[in-house]
């Protein structure tokens, strides 16, 4: 009877070992699937911000055409022409257009355009205004960053659209076909041509900022403290309306001189040389008893009757 009761015992013993047992893994096993969810959205949420990134276009470098203006006044024109060309060159720029004149009073202006980098345009601008007295300063920034994008899609369109045209003109048996083809073909090579070639102005101006300099010498731009008219300007004022005026004058009178010697001349020819010639009237013929009486004065002042009562 006790070897029974043992042997129970140990085999209740055994199968609660094997109970506790199982409940324990099935734990594990529900706290591993309960912990596998709560990983899966992280993991999913961040493939997901990956997928986006990767799909995300790379941002575009601004595409921006730089123009700016600069009117200095300095002493030494040339000097200053010369400092603007070696600034210019050591940029990595060059001079576009030049042009020098010289006024009456002497003062030299030279007016030259100047093409450097976009990205030392700053630099070059700073350096120019400091070549003397700054008169007179303008800039402008224009964006063309979506006409850029715009012409580059289109050059890669219009340069498949002219491949597919050359393939079919390949495989074209009739006559027919090849021209209509070529025509198709030249029309739209034309296109591409014309946008590689806006193409290549976008490019020049936007690598290229332009700096149109004007160096003027002393004198050439009076100060503002001397708008002013005084007495010298009124006397000169004068004297320039006075010579105005006689001009205007010789002016007319040489307008007229030449219709004035014609009459002359008319009038000389009518009296020395036409008027002689024309025949006279005769004189009217007295009609008796109309005649007045004649009255004869003596040497004495007295007056003499020339009829006898």
């Amino acid at each position: 009877m006790c070897t029974q009761v043992r042997v129970l015992a140990g085999v209740l013993l055994t199968a609660s070992l094997v109970l506790a047992g199982c409940s324990e893994s099935g734990g594990d096993a529900k706290s591993s699937y309960a912990d596998a969810p709560t990983a899966a959205p992280g993991a999913g949420r961040g493939a997901a911000e990956d997928g986006k990134s990767a799909r995300r276009s790379p941002r575009l470098a601004p595409s921006v055409i730089r123009t700016a203006s600069l009117e200095v006044e300095v002493r030494d024109v040339p000097g200053a022409l010369a400092k603007a060309r070696r600034v210019t060159e050591d940029a990595g720029g060059y001079v576009g257009e030049e042009s020098t004149e010289r006024d009456d009073d002497g003062s030299e202006r030279t007016r030259v355009v100047l093409r450097v980098p976009s990205e030392r345009y700053d630099e070059v601008l700073g350096s120019l205004q400091g070549t003397g007295k700054l008169l007179r300063r303008t800039a402008r920034a224009q964006d063309v960053t979506d006409q850029v994008v715009d012409v580059d899609s289109r050059i890669k369109s219009q340069r498949a659209s002219v491949a597919r045209v050359r393939e079919l003109m390949d495989r074209a048996d009739k006559l027919t076909d090849v021209v209509a083809l070529e025509g198709e073909l030249s029309s739209r090579e034309a296109d591409l041509e014309a946008l590689l070639a806006q193409q290549a102005s976008l490019k020049d101006r936007t690598g290229l900022a332009t700096i149109t300099l004007s160096l003027a010498g002393r004198g050439a731009h009076p100060s503002a403290e001397d708008d002013e008219p005084g007495f010298l300007d009124a006397l000169s004022g004068g004297w320039h309306a006075f010579w105005t005026m006689l001009r205007w004058i010789a002016l007319v009178v040489g307008a007229v001189l030449p219709f004035a010697a014609l009459l002359a001349l008319l009038v000389f020819l009518w009296r020395r040389v036409v008027r002689p010639r024309l025949p006279r009237r005769p004189a009217p013929t007295p009609v008796p008893g109309s005649l007045p009486q004649a009255r004869a004065v003596a040497e004495d002042g007295a007056p003499v009757s020339g009829e006898h009562k």
